[in-house]
């Protein structure tokens, strides 16, 4: 029987080891990244059936990268691993694609089942998540009204960066641009959602939660 190829991605090496000791002899740990950018371009390059990832990563954020995923390959498996029992979070997840959701300190009683889940076609959701799971999957069908939406990916991208308060130029360089285009994306992003500095622009993303990573919890840039 051939084993399910499994791609992890978590920012934190203690969670991987741990993961890794809990994956069993039917799936293979293809590799581990630890950031958002690095999970895309890992499934570019590799064959991967399923991909465990959480939702506050460096450079790119687990939402954004499983979106990105979804559209470079699409057979792909999404199993969200993470600390965040949010109910919007949960049903952003699964409304992008993602087969499964489960809570982080009930990995060891759950990851085995909600692999075999989603690689028989099926949607796993942990019973720890505070919403009811009819719920979740009839919220994730319907069409989302958030300004964020409206973000194109790169912008997205860009505002991650900004609200991790890099520079210009320092996000530039991790996007392989100018910190010309930087500013132009920025621009961009002020004049749909009406916002006037990149203050602005990191409060609008900090306050509406949008990138939930150790940096966007720190004060909003002042450059």
């Amino acid at each position: 029987m051939t084993r399910a190829r499994v791609l992890l991605a978590d920012d934190h090496s203690l969670v991987v080891e741990g993961i890794r000791k809990l994956l069993d002899d039917n799936v293979e740990l293809v590799g581990t990244v630890g950031d958002g950018m690095s999970l895309v371009k890992a499934v570019a390059e590799k064959e991967v059936d399923v991909v465990l990832l959480d939702i506050s990563m460096p450079l790119l954020n687990g939402i954004d990268a499983a979106r990105q995923i979804r559209k470079i390959s699409p057979d792909t498996k999404l199993i969200f691993l993470t600390m965040h029992a949010d109910r919007d979070y949960v049903v952003e997840a699964l409304r992008i694609g993602a087969s499964g959701y489960l809570l982080k300190w009930s990995a060891e009683t759950e990851l085995g089942a909600a692999i075999d889940t989603v690689l028989r076609g099926g949607i796993y959701l942990t019973p720890a998540l505070p919403a009811e799971r009819a719920d979740l999957l009839s919220s994730c069908c319907a069409e989302s009204t958030k300004h964020p939406g409206a973000l194109s990916a790169r912008e997205r991208e860009v505002l991650q960066l900004v609200v991790q308060g890099r520079s210009a130029k320092e996000i530039g360089d991790v996007l392989h641009v100018s910190a010309k285009t930087v500013e132009f994306h920025k621009y961009r992003m002020m004049k749909k959602l009406g916002l006037h500095s990149t203050i602005e622009l990191a409060k609008y993303a900090v306050e509406r939660q949008l990138f939930l990573s150790p940096a966007s919890k720190s004060e909003p840039p002042t450059h």
